[in-house]
């Protein structure tokens, strides 16, 4: 892939973001290329090196606030004519419904998501619960006199403390994951490819 191809992929990428943020970021990837073209790479090693232009919009994605994002892509772009506004009014019957039908399953889908990872950390919480628990009734029944139940109890409660902390590590990694998952997924609606 030449240069001239990779900066334009990566623009029509880039389309749905503020004009200025997309030029400053093609400049930026323009003159990476140059760079390496100058380290000795030939044109095509030189992009290649850089990566594909949906790589590079989805790490451009990452980088930039939704905020901004959401910002350029909710302003309109022209003004509506006054049919359109008539069509709007008088089939809003239809759409709104149809819009908050899929707002409510797009939130379903959300909350249960979310319940997956709710549900890890209610596991953790019992492992710990069970753990201590364990231990102390393990050392209580130990001390009263019955040594096996009170070993019993011990290791099962010591191996539940343990087993809880590894699943902590995984619990925070599933709530990192399931943020940066949602968090990506949104800035790629918005940042679609417009058909060419």
């Amino acid at each position: 892939m030449t240069k001239r191809e990779f900066l334009s992929s990566l623009r029509a990428y880039l389309a749905h973001l503020p004009q200025a943020e997309a030029d400053e970021r093609i400049r930026f990837y323009a003159e990476m290329i140059d760079d390496r073209m100058e380290e000795g790479l030939s044109e095509e090693e030189a992009v290649a090196a850089v990566g594909t232009a949906e790589e590079v919009a989805a790490q451009i994605a990452e980088d930039i606030p939704f905020a901004k994002i959401a910002k350029e892509c909710i302003k309109p772009k022209r003004r509506l004519a006054a049919w359109e506004i008539v069509l709007l009014v008088l089939g809003a019957p239809i759409w709104l419904s149809l819009f908050v039908a899929a707002l409510a399953v797009v939130l379903s889908l959300y909350v249960s998501l979310w319940a997956i990872v709710i549900a890890l950390w209610a596991v953790f919480a019992s492992f710990v619960a069970c753990g201590v628990v364990g231990v102390a009734v393990g050392v209580g029944t130990a001390i009263w006199g019955d040594l096996l139940a009170g070993g019993a109890l011990l290791g099962a409660g010591l191996m539940l403390g343990g087993l809880a902390i590894f699943l902590f590590f995984g619990c925070r990694a599933a709530t990192k994951g399931m943020v940066r998952w949602l968090a990506a997924g949104i800035k790629r609606c918005f940042l679609r490819k417009e058909a060419v």
